[in-house]
């Protein structure tokens, strides 16, 4: 287990900018400006920084996905932690809920370590892939509809690329009822038909399976709503459907 700290994290660290099918795609996201309101608060947390990493040189940018691109599991998440993925530059790396993500997969053997610290920390997912719907860290963790409706081409680009993937994971509400929202641009469906809760799995028109899950944050773990043995029993479920 590789637990080297990468505490300057470049564009180029990140396998699947570097190369593959996604290359272009990430090349171009990671130069997004869009959002002025995003743009200046992942800006200034990556200036300002917490006082634990203050060697660090943040990411400061937006975040790719990342894993097998072959993978029959997608893991949706809502967008980076501010001091997680905005520092790391990965998605769940390097926080709290990224400790508890990685070391449940690590249990179904998903993954083939039990951390996620950094781009340098030899991470590899198996048959899995995981990304957030939106890939800046928005201000208080809530992103407007206008944010999330003006990154969901990227969004896109990438389920396009990921042909493979069977059942979609999606951690909270937020990232649940983005991939819905995708679907929905070739699909005539309802949201309201497709309630989210956790363990709740929904055959869509697509042909894949959305399957909902609590997110794996500090606020749940710590009060309870969510824990391991909750979150190992999704996944021996979940895995079921991609073997």
């Amino acid at each position: 287990m590789n637990k080297s700290k990468n505490i300057h994290p470049k564009v180029s660290d990140h396998p699947l900018i570097s190369s593959g099918p996604l290359s272009r795609l990430y090349k171009n996201l990671v130069k997004c400006n869009a959002c002025p309101r995003i743009v200046d608060f992942r800006t200034r947390v990556a200036k300002e920084k917490r006082k634990q990493y203050q060697d660090w040189t943040y990411w400061g940018k937006p975040i790719p996905g990342y894993g097998d691109v072959s993978a029959k599991l997608l893991i949706l998440g809502l967008a980076p932690a501010a001091h997680g993925g905005n520092r790391t530059g990965r998605v769940f790396t390097g926080d709290k809920s990224a400790d508890f993500l990685i070391k449940c997969l690590h249990q179904l053997h998903i993954t083939n370590q039990s951390n996620s610290d950094s781009l340098a920390d030899g991470l590899i997912m198996h048959n899995a892939f995981m990304t957030p719907v939106l890939k800046c860290v928005p201000p208080f963790d809530k992103p407007t509809a206008a944010e999330l409706k003006q990154c969901s081409d990227y969004f896109v680009d990438e389920m396009h690329i990921l042909s493979n993937v069977k059942v979609v994971l999606a951690l909270g509400k937020i990232g649940f009822d983005g991939y819905l929202r995708y679907i929905k641009q070739n699909f005539n469906i309802i949201l309201k038909d497709y309630p989210f809760g956790h363990d709740e799995k929904y055959n869509l028109p697509n042909g894949k399976i959305l399957w909902g899950c609590y997110h794996p944050s500090p606020r749940n773990v710590n009060t309870g709503r969510l824990n391991e043995i909750m979150m190992i029993d999704l996944l021996k479920k979940v895995k079921g459907y991609i073997v």
